[in-house]
């Protein structure tokens, strides 16, 4: 099941990482299977030790496409503990290029979360580009409803670009660096550094280059550490408008590109995720910022510590998690396990 595009054959893989949300993965996996052929080689789902029925599910579906003599277009990989999109991610994507056919591994992969999935017509938009003109590229991302999803917005960095640079301190905030609407819009695809792995396409090529996402960063930001590592490496991440996904994030609530499951009233639920949130981030802005890390520390540190007022009669262990992840985000540490996190997150 592989395209043939411009005299050679260019082999998609999808990788999907799901936990606790069977009825979105359904309607993903649908999507996915239902491909035109050609269009997608084989799906590779990672369920991150989900206890809503998803794991038998999964096994059912496979057993029933075995039968039909379908079986080399699913595979269900079932991780014994969750652990995080970061290892989701890396489990799958290893998987898919060193396991599910090592004679003839993919050309790419193309990732996602369970409630992310391609529009119809994204797939074949991808095989018209052209395959040496990115190693890795962004799909525009939206919400079910047609909006622009916030928290899937590419980036430029803007210690490596001078307008986004300016954009940025002279007042333009996230969108002094963040694709803006008319990017959206455009007929040609443009440049980036930093992207989600909601309708991320992969390269082999770009994963020679960089290998895979740290699966000790568990959760948050190792998409960002990812795609901006691989920038940093040399390789092209191009984001292409005319590649459509559909993010159904329906508990989506703030503009800080949270998911609402996860933030109630200004502050990270369960507190574990106020470790993971605040350590990834300052391995991030390091590897974007470069020299200029130890001022842009100075600004956003004081900004970190006003974030306490969200968290009434657990400011205390706010304060002790974010002491643990700025001591372990400046020596970028990432030993730390979930069951050491939870534990800090519950101590009095």
């Amino acid at each position: 099941m592989t395209l043939r595009k411009a005299g050679r054959c260019r082999k998609l893989v999808a990788v999907v990482v799901t936990y606790n949300r069977l009825e979105k993965l359904k309607v993903t996996l649908t999507r996915l299977l239902d491909s035109a052929p050609g269009e997608l080689a084989h799906v590779v789902v990672v369920d991150n030790a989900s206890t809503d029925g998803t794991g038998d599910w999964l096994t059912a579906q496979v057993a029933v496409r075995a039968e039909a003599g379908q079986q080399g277009c699913l595979t269900a990989l079932h991780s014994a503990v969750n652990s995080g999109g970061a290892g989701g991610f890396e489990w799958g994507m290893r998987h898919a290029m060193e396991v599910l056919s090592p004679d003839q591994p993919p050309d790419w992969l193309v990732v996602m979360d369970d409630d992310g999935r391609p529009e119809p017509g994204a797939l074949a938009a991808f095989h018209q580009i052209p395959d040496d003109r990115w190693e890795a590229i962004a799909a525009a991302v939206y919400f079910p409803s047609g909006e622009i999803c916030e928290m899937n917005r590419p980036s430029r960095n803007p210690f490596w670009r001078l307008p986004e640079f300016l954009r940025t301190t002279l007042g333009g905030g996230r969108g002094g660096f963040h694709l803006t609407p008319d990017a959206y819009q455009a007929a040609q695809g443009s440049p980036i550094d930093v992207t989600s792995f909601v309708g991320f396409f992969i390269s082999a090529r770009a994963i020679e280059r960089v290998g895979y996402p740290d699966p000790a960063l568990f959760i948050y930001g190792d998409d960002g550490i990812y795609t901006l590592g691989l920038s940093a490496a040399g390789g092209r991440i191009g984001f292409e408008p005319g590649l459509r996904f559909e993010h159904d994030l329906t508990s989506f609530q703030d503009g800080a590109g949270q998911q609402g499951s996860a933030v109630q009233q200004g502050r990270l639920a369960p507190l574990w995720k106020v470790y993971y949130y605040h350590r990834n981030l300052l391995i991030m802005y390091r590897l974007a910022a470069g020299l200029w890390f130890w001022p842009v520390l100075l600004v956003i540190l004081p900004k970190w510590l006003m974030k306490a007022r969200y968290y009434g009669t657990d400011k205390r262990i706010f304060y002790r998690l974010m002491r643990r992840a700025i001591c372990d985000g400046l020596r970028r540490r990432t030993t730390a396990t979930l069951a050491e996190v939870k534990r800090w997150s519950q101590e009095g």
